[in-house]
């Protein structure tokens, strides 16, 4: 037994070293945050004029870091301008390639612009690992400084619990010398006995066992632990939905329609734009393309079968191209699904805050079958809030400083100025 407190002493040391080197690679990675450098892209609105792997107003970020040095890039973001009245030749081509003057950026550290630079180096390692997996989903971003920190308390945190661990485990092995040393001459009778057909060693050793208190408490209270541990995870993730994926009545493919044909999200759930929910698309939207989309090149001539369940659902004749009068819903089983005493409103987020669709549902586009990609839980939204930037310009906050100005000026203000027509106010 006291070959264990050796070892114990070992992996004590050995833990001890390996969390200190771990503890200073993740100080190190801190040095350029590609965390920061997103949250400065969006701010400064940057994601106008460029994005990583496709040219817009401005040219394509992606391969930034190799066509051009670190000092080129931090002077032409503090003053571009400069760099063309200098006579740069970078800076002049530049100029005469695209006809929107970029503006300077004079605020912003070279450090800020390095972490500008790290997260399109994110960015395009995304693009990499996408392409490689053959299109498969997109990764849920950079860590954030935050979250190296709160790795740094988790590894500290760690390697308290570690310690006090090895404590205990030192208590338990002296404890359990004891009882070897107490119960030897027992386990030698039991096995002399059991040689000579009494009772098994096994038995003996049993009874043994029942009789030490401590170790008794001991096994009890890990076990008691163990149980709470895993009750609490249990409890933990009660409503909490992430991954679920129910089967539809219709197996609508979103890689097909977002993902192949690159149907916007807004034509079927319009409801997104203008309204708290973003609603479900009649049967009547899926026949704008449908009355004619039959697949059928794909089923030997004949309408695909999923397909045919929407033309049973509006009763649409293929043959004579009229509707019958015989129609019936189509009962979809809503995916996500949030608490009566939650609200959300997509309007205010989508087109007040600007938020992307696939930052709540995932990468709907490569999604076969829909199913609920971010947990939905009021963490997971507090961080979001805590992370975003509020942009103000945009029209839902110029309508707010008019409806101040009016009141500034003793004019009447109507609830309808102020969003008073917006559907969720009343309909819940």
């Amino acid at each position: 037994m006291r070959n264990i407190s050796s070892v114990l002493g070992r992996l004590v040391k050995s833990a001890s070293i390996s969390l200190m080197l771990l503890f200073a690679v993740t100080t190190t990675t801190q040095a350029q945050d590609a965390a920061n450098g997103a949250a400065l892209f969006k701010s400064n609105a940057c994601q106008s004029c460029h994005s990583v792997g496709k040219k817009g107003v401005g040219p394509d970020l992606q391969g930034l870091a190799d066509r051009r040095e670190e000092e080129w890039i931090i002077k032409w973001i503090h003053n571009p301008q400069a760099m063309i009245d200098s006579g740069d030749e970078q800076a002049v081509a530049l100029k005469a390639e695209y006809a929107t003057m970029m503006a300077p950026y004079a605020h912003l550290s070279d450090d800020d612009i390095r972490d500008i630079i790290a997260y399109v180096q994110s960015e395009e390692q995304k693009l990499a690992e996408k392409a490689a997996a053959g299109g498969g989903a997109a990764g849920g971003g950079a860590a954030s400084s935050d979250a190296n920190m709160l790795m740094i308390v988790g590894l500290v945190a760690l390697f308290v619990v570690g310690v006090v661990v090895i404590i205990a485990l030192n208590r338990v092995t002296t404890t359990l010398e004891k009882v070897i040393v107490t119960n030897r001459a027992a386990i030698s009778e039991a096995q002399a006995e059991y040689d000579q057909g009494g009772e098994s060693g096994l038995v003996k050793f049993a009874k043994a066992f029942l009789k030490n208190k401590k170790l008794v408490f001991f096994v009890v209270l890990m076990v008691v632990g163990l149980l709470g541990v895993a009750g609490w995870k249990t409890m933990w993730n009660v409503g909490v939905h992430e991954g679920y994926k129910p089967v539809q009545p219709i197996k609508f493919s979103h890689q097909i329609h977002a993902g192949v044909n690159q149907i916007e999200c807004q034509y079927c759930h319009g409801g997104a734009f203008k309204s708290k929910n973003a609603s479900i698309p009649s049967a009547n939207v899926c026949m704008n393309c449908h009355n004619t989309v039959t697949a059928s090149e794909h089923y030997d001539g004949e309408v695909s079968p999923e397909i045919a369940k929407l033309y049973r659902a509006v009763d649409w004749d293929v043959d004579s191209r009229t509707y019958g009068t015989n129609t019936r819903p189509i009962e979809w089983v809503r995916i996500h699904n949030l608490p009566d005493f939650a609200y959300f409103n997509h309007s205010q987020h989508v087109v007040v805050a600007g938020v992307e669709c696939e930052t709540c549902h995932g990468p709907i586009q490569d999604m076969e079958e829909v199913y609920q990609y971010s947990p939905l839980t009021m963490k997971w939204c507090v961080d979001c809030h805590q992370e975003t930037s509020v942009d103000t310009d945009n029209a839902y906050y110029e309508q707010l400083i008019a409806a101040h100005e009016k009141l500034k000026k003793g004019e009447k203000m109507t609830a309808a100025m102020i969003g008073g027509l917006e559907c969720g106010k009343c309909h819940y």
